[in-house]
């Protein structure tokens, strides 16, 4: 993660990547790993706010549901449809995890895009673990349920014989990078909506420009606000093919 501004002056009035920086709320000190910062405090209000929709929003639980309780309930059905057809039924027992996974994503992109605030999800370190509690979580699973017949990932039975062994070590190294494609995918994707942002809104104080560089603004928002979605769907449905990897490893 950034720290610290950039140093030297080159020339420009604003700084893109500026946004990323994590900063201690308190104070001006050096950040360590138990310092509480800006990136702390929005993963903490990603976390109470999914509490407030799916805790605080459907306690009554009424036969016919308020608008807050039909998007609980929408979400829902969404994802655990998704675990369904990916995985099979052999996966709902691990759609919680899949469901808090994708809620925790969701809303970490969406309140990155509110003013004022900070965009956990465009830091790999944030995205880092969560890709790697999947990896790991599915390959431990994977040996657990099915033993070293797990390893018939790598072995692509279908493939002419010669062929196997070197197709075995491309599944191999593809098995390895998905944690690094998992989670840079997010990363990026978020990072750069919200840095061609603030490039578009430095152009609207130019006041020959201001209104094209406005609509231009409004226009990146709607998009972001989609890029949000979809990569928090993109995420959690690699997940679920991963599971279904750990689940039904044989090719």
């Amino acid at each position: 993660m950034a720290t610290e501004a950039h140093g030297e002056d080159t020339g420009l009035v604003f700084h893109p990547m500026d946004q990323f920086i994590v900063k201690p709320l308190f104070g001006d000190g050096p950040v360590h790993w138990y310092t509480p910062t800006n990136v702390t405090l929005w993963l903490a209000l990603a976390a109470l706010s999914i509490f407030a929709l799916f805790v605080l929003g459907t306690r009554g639980r009424a036969l016919i549901p308020t608008r807050v309780q039909s998007l609980a309930e929408l979400t829902y059905g969404m994802v655990h449809k998704m675990v369904e057809d990916v995985t099979g039924r052999d996966g709902l027992k691990y759609f919680p995890y899949v469901f808090t996974l994708f809620c925790f994503i969701l809303f970490a992109n969406l309140l990155g895009l509110l003013p004022k605030s900070f965009s956990t999800t465009s830091h790999i370190a944030v995205t880092a673990v969560l890709a790697l509690f999947v990896f790991l979580g599915v390959t431990i699973l994977g040996f657990v349920l099915n033993g070293s017949h797990f390893l018939g990932l790598f072995w692509v039975k279908s493939a002419p014989l010669a062929l196997r062994p070197v197709l075995a070590v491309i599944e191999l190294i593809s098995y390895f990078v998905r944690p690094v494609s998992h989670s840079i995918r997010l990363a990026g994707n978020v990072m750069a909506g919200h840095a061609v942002i603030k490039v578009f809104a430095a152009f609207a104080a130019i006041a020959a420009i201001a209104p094209i560089s406005i609509l231009a603004i409004l226009g990146m928002y709607g998009l972001e606000v989609l890029v949000a979605v979809i990569q928090a769907y993109v995420f959690t449905i690699l997940t679920c093919v991963y599971l279904k990897d750990a689940l039904h490893p044989a090719h």
